[in-house]
C-alpha cells in the first residue's frame, strides 16, 4: 500500500512538473495575442540567487525568438550556407527534426546579424518562418516537411534585410515584403501558399503586423517604413494611414501596441503617441488622445500594465508613462543598450535587454522597482525570452538555452 502510495505521489509530481513546462504556448511574435503578455506564470514568494541552467544547445545563428507550442519549441536558423528550420523538445533540448534549405548570405553592415531575426509562426499544425533574405517557408509541424515555399531569388529586402514576423490568422499567412519605397502587404492561404489579396505602397519596416477588432471587423495594423497602416483583413482595403516618419538613425522598429480601439505607438525618435480608431459611416478614422516627446524607444514595444505602459527609451532606460494621458511616472537612470524587450509575467515584468541581463520588476507606477536580476548569456541577445511555467528559454547568438526558476 506505501508502495503504491508513493508510486502514485511521484506520478502527480512529474505531471505537475510537465505542466509548469507546458503551461502556455507563445506560438508567435509577442506571444498569443501579440502583446507580450504572459498567462499561466505564478511569481515565485522569494525569487532565488541565480537560475539554474537545465540544457544548454548550439542550434545556429539567429535573432529569432524561439516559439513553444505543446511539448515543442520551434526556430529559425542559419547553419553555413543554409537556413534551418528545428523542432526541438522542450524539456529535454534534443532535437525532433530538421529541415534546411540554401539562402543568399546576408552582406553589407548587416552581416552582424547573419541569421533570421524574424519570429516563426505556429498554427494548425503548421510551422511559417521567414529569413534573413525574405524566403518564407511553411512546413508540416510534426515531421518538418515542406509544405510551401516562397523563394526570392533577387534578395528584395529593406536596407538592414528582413526584420518583420509573420502573422498568422483566418487560415492566411500575412507578410510584408519588398524594399525600400517598395513594398507588398500579402495574404497567403496558409494551406497551399496561394495569394489571396496584396496590397502595394510602403516599402517594409523592421516591426511586425497585428490584428486590431472594431466593430466585429478585422483590421490588420502594420507600422510601415514611414506610415502606421490599416488594411481590412478580408480584402487588403486601406482603411486609414498615418505619417510615421522617423528621424536621423531611426528606422521604425517598434511594433505597436493595440489595447482595443486604442493604438500606442513610438520608434520614430520623436517620442510616443497614443491614437484612437472608430468608425464614421463607412470610414474608419484615427483621432490622437495624447503624444509625449518626453519618452520614445528605439527598438522596444511597450506593454501595458494596469493602465500604465512600461518599456525601455531610446536612451537606454527603462520607464513608466500613463496610458491615459502620456505623462511620465518615472524613468529609472541606470541604462541597459539599445535594443531590448518587455514581457508582462502578471506578477512581475521581464525586461531582457541585449546585455544578456534578465531584469525581474514590480509593475509600480510610483516608482522603478527592481526583484531581480540574473545573467543568462554572455553574448548579445535579441530575442524574447519565452517564459513558460518556472522555465524561461532563452535564444542568444549561437545557443538555446533552458533555465529553472527554482
Amino acid at each position: 500500500m506505501k508502495k503504491e502510495r508513493l508510486i502514485l505521489s511521484i506520478v502527480i509530481l512529474i505531471l505537475i512538473c510537465q505542466g509548469n513546462i507546458y503551461s502556455q504556448d507563445w506560438p508567435q511574435f509577442r506571444g498569443p495575442s501579440r502583446d507580450s503578455k504572459v498567462t499561466g506564470f505564478k511569481a515565485p514568494a522569494s525569487w532565488p540567487a541565480e537560475l539554474k541552467l537545465q540544457w544548454k544547445d548550439t542550434v545556429g545563428t539567429g535573432d529569432a525568438t524561439p516559439v513553444l507550442v505543446g511539448k515543442n519549441i520551434y526556430l529559425n536558423t542559419r547553419q553555413g550556407d543554409n537556413e534551418v528550420i528545428l523542432c526541438i523538445d522542450a524539456a529535454s533540448g534534443k532535437e525532433i527534426w530538421k529541415t534546411l534549405y540554401p539562402a543568399p548570405a546576408v552582406t553589407g553592415p548587416s552581416v552582424q546579424h547573419p541569421g533570421p531575426r524574424s519570429t516563426p509562426a505556429f498554427a494548425g499544425g503548421r510551422i511559417v518562418t521567414f529569413g534573413a533574405t525574405g524566403i518564407l517557408t511553411c512546413s508540416d509541424a510534426s515531421t518538418g516537411k515542406s509544405l510551401w515555399i516562397k523563394d526570392n531569388p533577387n534578395v528584395t529586402v529593406p536596407q538592414f534585410f528582413t526584420g518583420t514576423s509573420p502573422l498568422i490568422v483566418d487560415g492566411l499567412c500575412i507578410i510584408h515584403v519588398g524594399t525600400k519605397d517598395n513594398g507588398q502587404v500579402l495574404a497567403l492561404d496558409m494551406k497551399t501558399g496561394t495569394e489571396k489579396w496584396k496590397w502595394n505602397g510602403d516599402g517594409p519596416a523592421y516591426a511586425s503586423p497585428s490584428v486590431m477588432n472594431i466593430d466585429k471587423k478585422k483590421h490588420l495594423i502594420i507600422q510601415t517604413e514611414k506610415n502606421l497602416i490599416s488594411l481590412d483583413l478580408a480584402d487588403g482595403t486601406l482603411q486609414w494611414q498615418i505619417p510615421t516618419t522617423p528621424l536621423q538613425r531611426f528606422y521604425n522598429c517598434v511594433s505597436p501596441y493595440i489595447d482595443g480601439n486604442k493604438i500606442y505607438f513610438t520608434g520614430q525618435g520623436s517620442g510616443t503617441k497614443a491614437i484612437e480608431v472608430s468608425r464614421q459611416g463607412n470610414q474608419y478614422i484615427t483621432k490622437e488622445i495624447w503624444s509625449t516627446t518626453e519618452v520614445g524607444a528605439k527598438w522596444n514595444t511597450p506593454v501595458l500594465k494596469d493602465g500604465f505602459l512600461y518599456g525601455f527609451t531610446d536612451q537606454r532606460r527603462i520607464y513608466c508613462i500613463n496610458a491615459a494621458d502620456g505623462k511620465t511616472a518615472w524613468i529609472d537612470a541606470a541604462t541597459n543598450s539599445d535594443f531590448a524587450t518587455m514581457a508582462d509575467c502578471g506578477q512581475v515584468l521581464i525586461g531582457f535587454p541585449s546585455t544578456g541581463y534578465l531584469i525581474v520588476l514590480k509593475p509600480n507606477p510610483k516608482s522603478y522597482t527592481e526583484i531581480a536580476k540574473y545573467k543568462v548569456s554572455d553574448t548579445p541577445v535579441y530575442a524574447f525570452p519565452v517564459v513558460a511555467g518556472n522555465v524561461i528559454y532563452v535564444k542568444d547568438a549561437n545557443t538555446l538555452m533552458m533555465y529553472k526558476i527554482n
